[in-house]
């Protein structure tokens, strides 16, 4: 068996002289000859998916079924797919970008015609994947492999809820179907964990993690225009392609607008793109048809391009097991690679917003558990975003929360979800013993970037590599890798590029169900729509988002740098088409003056006049208070009226100092279009929205 196992690994590799590395020929026979449960621990590069692929080759040979292969990222299941075929294994993925061919899929998992089956550990929550695909076959299934089993635990560092149904998965299949879970992350604690959820008699290989070919340094640099800068003036010395990881969404479309328009070839790559530019993106990078990548984590786990230069961190990972997982995307087939951190200001609060906001807080699960007791039905989340005041998004997270606790206090249902007859309380225990490990992990990190001591060595003894040794390659041991320094003009750029920044305030285009207002029902037509808006800065950046936040905290009068600087977008980067020849703004019985007072002199800047026709004719709560749309337009709905009598039938532009979920100025736009306004342009000083706003 060892030559065929070596005759296939060659073909996978297409690499005649190709030879196991070590463990992976004992982890293939564990699996085939004993049908044993086995845990690797393996470093990134190490070849577990060969593992499980020739594996699967070898056990179909022998008469088994398919391979159920639970993978966490669909850029995973594309690597994996096409490593597969090089061995003639037939891979299928259902997942929600190739729906077309689930019924093709589904034939042939009943015909015992696919060999390996991948599936995101969402698809176990789907009743109808179950029921038509896992159980007809869960007697027949040939190997169940977990890839990035870090996940199944609460201690991992990117522990996932829906891991949880793969223990109940395992439980409701034959005992003697050999299991393989793999990870390159994982601490003592990890592995503990996963072996308490997973079996006592799941057998544990770990091999050394160190990587030879990285060259790791830290790089502290406290503003963005300086860590801008750095890049500009570094990456085209760098070898090759890489990866820069960015904590958010926003600054992975930044950094990379920012480097291209230094004529560094990079885009950005993140989770809210569709599957399609996403693998577009993944086989540029694969080519080396790009520079860079700026990316969010959704570029991480089961990435694999063995010649990948650099990886470098524009902001400091959660973690330490964060860091070496994606670090290690670098230098698997190069003799030298560049690991990069740098550390700016915004990482403790980025930081300590996600920890924040890892598990939902008790009192929104008891007020969505308490509509749901209300209701004594199923509610579906439009009908749970009527009844409560949260996000769509926390909706969501608290959902997915309670469906994947052990009793679940509620189920899915056809029309929504309901109660179930269980006792549940919130495990405040666990979740307060997970934050404080978060916190903890917080500082581990923090005490890397500030080491003086060899970094790869940190790295390993954190994850409990009992083979960590000075490694000869890092800024420690080395004495000097990159230079820290860039141009003052780069930087003098990179601040300005942050100032002229555009922040546009797309147009709602639907109201949100059960409001009574028959004109605020269904689709929003276009007549009544407002049209594409601009926010001059986000709320507490450098420069011009502290000048709003001082104004706004003062309560008297905005700066009026901000009435130079919203020309200047008006005029020479925004320039609408027809053009706004009116100006009116939101009024506020908070502030009276405060927002008419801006409105007015930008108007006068403009060369245009003033006409203050809105009116608020009752108080409402302040819309930063209403967490989801429904609650939050029902909350303006009756708040305004207009004097049609004041409108101009122009173009007009419409002035706030906050943008946060655009309703104010979706239903000022249907009040003033109802009033004879020509098209009406939103302009806000500041927006205030997150990533999970609704």
């Amino acid at each position: 068996m060892r030559r065929q196992s070596l005759e296939l690994l060659r073909r996978a590799l297409k690499n005649a002289d190709a030879e196991f590395r070590d463990g992976q020929w004992q982890a293939i026979s564990a699996l085939v000859e004993r049908r044993a449960r086995l845990l690797i621990v393996q470093r990134t590069g190490w070849g577990k998916s060969l593992v499980y692929f020739i594996a699967t080759k070898l056990l179909r040979d022998r008469g088994a079924g398919c391979t159920l292969l639970v993978s966490p990222l669909l850029s995973l299941m594309r690597n994996q797919i096409a490593a597969g075929r090089n061995i003639g294994v037939r891979a299928e993925t259902i997942n929600s970008s190739n729906e077309a061919d689930w019924p093709r899929i589904e034939r042939g998992l009943h015909r015992n015609e696919v060999d390996v089956l991948l599936i995101s550990p969402e698809r176990l929550a789907n009743d109808e994947f179950v029921d038509r695909c896992l159980l007809p076959i869960a007697n027949r299934v040939g190997l169940f492999v977990v890839d990035e089993a870090h996940c199944i635990s609460d201690w991992g560092h990117d522990f996932r809820p829906d891991y949880r149904r793969i223990v109940r998965i395992l439980q409701a299949l034959p005992l003697n179907i050999p299991v393989l879970a793999t990870t390159a992350t994982a601490n003592d604690r990890v592995v503990g964990d996963i072996v308490d959820q997973l079996g006592p008699n799941l057998e544990v290989q770990r091999g050394p993690l160190t990587r030879a070919s990285l060259s790791l340094q830290n790089i502290s640099l406290p503003s963005q225009a300086e860590r801008m800068a750095w890049l500009a003036h570094q990456l085209p010395k760098l070898p090759g392609s890489g990866i820069v990881y960015v904590l958010t969404v926003r600054d992975s479309d930044r950094i990379a607008e920012w480097l291209k328009s230094q004529g560094i070839d990079a885009e950005p790559y993140n989770g809210p793109m569709e599957n399609g530019p996403r693998e577009i993106l993944e086989n540029r990078l694969l080519n080396n048809e790009v520079k860079a990548l700026v990316a969010t984590v959704a570029l991480g786990m089961g990435f694999d391009k063995p010649d990948l230069g650099f990886v470098i961190h524009f902001q400091r990972p959660a973690s330490v097991v964060h860091y070496y997982q994606q670090v290690g995307r670098a230098g698997r087939a190069v003799d030298n690679a560049f690991g990069i951190l740098l550390n700016g200001e915004e990482d403790d609060s980025i930081g300590d917003y996600f920890i924040r906001t890892a598990f939902p807080a008790p009192e929104n699960v008891d007020q969505l558990l308490g509509a749901m007791r209300a209701a004594g039905g199923p509610l579906t989340v439009p009908k749970l975003q009527q009844s409560v005041n949260l996000t769509k998004g926390m909706i969501d997270k608290i959902l997915k929360f309670l469906l994947t606790e052990s009793p679940a206090p509620i189920q899915k249902a056809d029309s929504g979800y309901v109660l179930n007859p269980v006792r549940w309380q919130m495990p405040v225990e666990r979740i307060e013993r997970i934050t404080n490990l978060r916190r903890g992990e917080q500082e581990r990190m923090k005490a890397y970037m500030d080491t003086e001591d060899c970094l790869m060595q940190f790295l390993a003894e954190e994850l409990n590599d009992p083979n960590g040794e000075p490694c000869g390659k890092c800024v420690s041991c080395a004495g000097h890798l990159l230079s820290e320094e860039y141009p003052a003009h780069l930087a003098q750029e990179a601040a300005s590029f942050l100032g002229r920044l555009e922040n546009p305030i797309e147009p709602r285009k639907q109201w949100p169900r059960g409001l009574a207002r028959p004109d605020m029902r269904g689709k929003i037509t276009p007549e009544h729509q407002a049209m594409e808006g601009r926010a001059l800065c986000r709320w507490g950046d450098p420069g011009l988002g502290e000048l709003v936040r001082r104004g706004k905290q003062h309560g008297q009068q905005f700066d009026e740098q901000l009435v130079d600087a919203a020309v200047r977008l008006i005029r020479d980067r925004w320039n609408p088409v027809p053009a706004p020849i009116w100006v009116t703004c939101v009024p506020s019985r908070r502030h009276l003056t405060l927002v008419p007072d801006f409105a007015r002199r930008l108007a006068h800047k403009l060369g245009v006049p003033f006409l203050e026709c809105i009116r608020k004719v009752h108080d409402t709560e302040p819309q930063k208070t209403r967490a989801n749309s429904f609650q939050q337009t029902q909350n303006l709905a009756g708040a305004f009226a207009v004097d049609a009598a004041g409108v101009r039938t122009e173009p007009v532009l419409l002035v706030d100092d906050m943008v946060d979920s655009r309703w104010t100025f979706t239903v000022l736009a249907l009040l003033l279009r109802q009033a004879g306004s020509g098209p009406v342009y939103p302009f806000a000083l500041a927006d205030t929205s997150s990533a999970d706003g609704d």
